[in-house]
Order: C-alpha cells, then sequence, then structure tokens
C-alpha cells in the first residue's frame, strides 16, 4: 500500500514537472537558444540564430503612445475619478438629455418615451433619501456659485467636502441649504488662498450677507476648520489683471502692502480695501492711467474707502527711512 501512494505521489510529481516544462519553453526548436518576445513587431524571435518562432502576437496593451507618468495617467481608460463634487461621487450612471442614438441620429417617438422613463427612474434611484436630496442640491449650488465666481475645481471639492462634514455633524437643522453651502465656497476660497470678499459671495448668493456671514462663523467653529485672515496681497493680481495693469504696476502695489503690514497700517483694515487702495496707488505711481472709479467697480468697494486707505499706504511709504 505504501509502494502504491510512493509511486503515485512519484508520477504526480512527473506529470506536474513535465507541465512546468511544456508552460516554460522559452527555447528555440532549431538551435535551442534563448527566444524572446520583440514587442515592435509583434513576433518572437530566437537571440542565437535569429529564427522566428511565432509572429502576429496579439498587442494587448494601448494603441496609444505616452513620453511621462502625467501624460500616461491622462490617456488611462479607466473611468473619470471619483469627486465630491457630486453628492454619489461620480460612481452612478449619467443619461444624456439629448434623445440622439451614437451615431447622433434621432431617436423615434416611442424610444424617446422610454428614454425619459429611463431618465425618471434613474433619478430617482440616485437620490434614494432625504439626505441625499439635500447634498445633490447643495453640491449643484456649490458648483453654481463657484463657477459664477471663476473658482478653480480645488476650491470646489474642499468646499463639497466642507459640506459633507456640515452635514454629517448635523449641523444643518434651522439653517437654509443656500445659507450653508455659501459659506462652505466661502471658506474653502479663503483656506485655498483665492479668497473673494463677503460682498463678491453674496453677489451670487441667494441668501442675505448677514446669513452668509452668521453662518459661514457657526460652520469654522464647529467644525474647526482653519482659515487664517485674508492676505490683501492675495488679491491684487486679480484686481490688476482686471483693470489691465502692468507687472511693474503690480509688483508696486504688493511693496506698498508689504510697508503697510511693517508698520501696522493693515490692523483692522478690511484685505479688500487695502488691496484695492495698492493698486489705484500702484498705478498712479507707474504712471499707468486708471480712475477710482474703475477701481471701485473692479474691487466692489466704495471710492470713500479707496481714497482713506490710499492715503494711509502713502503716508507708511513717506515714513520709511531714505
Amino acid at each position: 500500500m505504501q509502494n502504491a501512494r510512493t509511486r503515485a505521489r512519484q508520477h504526480g510529481e512527473r506529470e506536474t514537472e513535465q507541465e512546468d516544462t511544456t508552460e516554460s519553453t522559452d527555447e528555440c526548436p532549431e538551435c535551442g537558444g534563448l527566444v524572446v518576445a520583440d514587442e515592435e513587431h509583434g513576433e518572437s524571435v530566437c537571440m542565437d540564430c535569429g529564427l522566428v518562432v511565432d509572429e502576429d502576437d496579439i498587442d494587448r496593451g494601448p494603441e496609444w503612445r505616452a513620453f511621462d507618468s502625467q501624460e500616461k495617467d491622462q490617456k488611462s481608460r479607466v473611468g473619470a475619478p471619483t469627486t465630491n463634487t457630486m453628492h454619489d461621487k461620480g460612481l452612478s450612471t449619467n443619461i444624456d438629455w439629448r434623445d440622439k442614438d451614437a451615431y447622433g441620429n434621432s431617436l423615434s417617438s416611442n424610444q424617446r418615451q422610454k428614454m425619459q422613463r429611463l431618465r425618471k427612474w434613474n433619478e430617482r434611484f440616485r437620490t434614494r433619501d432625504a439626505k441625499e436630496r439635500n447634498l445633490k442640491q447643495a453640491l449643484g449650488e456649490i458648483d453654481r456659485m463657484a463657477s459664477a465666481l471663476g473658482l478653480p475645481d480645488n476650491v470646489r471639492e474642499t468646499a463639497s467636502v466642507i459640506y459633507r462634514r456640515a452635514l454629517e455633524e448635523d449641523l444643518l437643522p434651522g439653517r437654509s441649504i443656500e445659507g450653508v453651502s455659501t459659506s462652505c465656497v466661502y471658506a474653502a476660497a479663503r483656506q485655498a488662498g483665492v479668497p473673494r470678499s463677503l460682498d463678491e459671495i453674496t453677489d451670487v448668493s441667494r441668501v442675505e450677507k448677514a446669513e452668509i456671514a452668521r453662518t459661514y462663523r457657526y460652520v469654522i467653529r464647529e467644525l474647526g476648520l482653519e482659515v487664517r485672515p485674508a492676505d490683501p496681497e492675495s488679491y491684487v493680481p486679480r484686481f490688476a489683471s482686471s483693470l489691465g495693469l502692468s507687472d511693474e504696476a503690480e509688483h508696486r502695489a504688493r511693496d506698498l502692502l508689504k510697508t503697510a503690514k511693517d508698520k501696522g497700517v493693515h490692523s483692522g483694515k478690511s484685505p479688500v480695501g487695502l488691496a484695492a487702495a495698492a493698486v489705484y496707488a500702484a498705478a498712479l505711481l507707474t504712471n499707468e492711467k486708471t480712475t477710482q472709479a474703475k477701481v471701485s467697480e473692479v474691487a466692489d468697494i466704495s471710492e470713500v474707502t479707496i481714497r482713506n486707505r490710499y492715503h494711509e499706504l502713502l503716508e507708511a511709504e513717506d515714513t520709511l527711512p531714505a
């Protein structure tokens, strides 16, 4: 009995060795040399004698070329990345609103009715409860306001994450969806270093300025967000670009603000007002044409504020040692 088991085990080991040999046959049938795959020509070639052992291999790689890792990632076909700017993170199916087939031809009447029913049920399945409907509405508001303000994608993503945290920690009862979503956009913009003034935020929001400010303070306090005071210099490039000023004027405005910080003039002042006044003063110092009315319109701040801050900036500049 023991001998039979031993023979069976030895027979199995021999079969395994034969299978391994069959699977790993990389030897040339002519000279026994090493056979390698030539992916460029789709062939298997012997390194020693040059015999083409196999040809017309299937290329299972992509049909495009990439010359660096970034280009490779951009061309990768693995679907759209997940994003917090959509309530389902972009994982569900979207049905196009156009009643056309893959070739651009219009659908028949029966097919249009069918697609309309599919859209309706698809929307119902995408938002299955009140929480998801709330999130969908809020993220739509965030996207709308960010587009109106010209904010980059990273700010939209951050604002969406802040709103999700507020929803999870039950901060919404007693507050409007629009108010919380607006405060999230305001906080995200300041965190990303591309701030917008409260007046600019109010212009694109559906709620009043007082409610935005109140909700903003509540959200950052409850979520423990670290939002530093807005730096006046962060507004300068946008204002200078809108007014068509040169790089020299922009640098001069930055210098004026740095001097104001050193002298403590900026303390307790609106950063938007200081930036607007610095841009106006820099334009005058570099002999570029602009008016207080134009700066006021771009910065969305009164001309009186610009005049007051303008004089303060120039006084701080004059007190510098020669």
